[in-house]
């Protein structure tokens, strides 16, 4: 299975990359995490952010690879332990299908993003910097693999 984990945002520091490559290098071949970064639309101040968050929504769900279950990360979303992300990996891993993690941009997803996935998952009810948000997820899906593979890096 592959989690694509499909994000607004193209340029992030250089210990966001460093910190989600860690992780996602870490997690098995049967369970591989690919980032799919998206570039932002350009923001001024008088920029239509509405207009902005249907473009970011329409590449996201164009980058989203066939036959994938959609998972998107909104706060409207069901929050999960880390335990119950384990549930939830091994559920997906058993499925066979592989999932496509969308995260939108600072505005965040439309309705249409929001239809068209068969989860919402919040990671919190806080607000997280974007780049925060990369290195968050890789590694809670590799502590949750951990905790399907009773792999020690899960101690809880």
């Amino acid at each position: 299975m592959k989690i694509y984990l499909i994000a607004i945002g193209s340029k992030m520091p250089q210990w966001v990359t460093h910190a989600y490559q860690d992780y996602a290098q870490r997690l098995p071949r049967e369970c591989q995490l690919v980032l799919k970064a998206i570039a932002a639309e350009k923001r001024t101040k008088n920029s239509d952010l509405n207009k902005i968050k249907i473009k970011e929504a329409n590449k996201l769900l164009a980058a989203i690879p066939n036959n994938c279950r959609i998972v998107a990360l909104d706060v409207q979303g069901q929050s999960w332990s880390t335990e119950g992300l384990a549930k939830n990996l091994n559920t997906w891993m058993m499925s066979g299908q592989d999932i496509a993690l969308l995260v939108g941009g600072p505005e965040g997803l439309t309705d249409e993003v929001r239809r068209k996935a068969q989860q919402l998952w919040s990671l919190s009810p806080l607000t997280f910097p974007h780049p925060l948000v990369r290195v968050v997820l890789s590694e809670q899906l590799y502590r949750a693999w951990s905790i399907t593979a009773n792999h020690p890096y899960h101690r809880a």
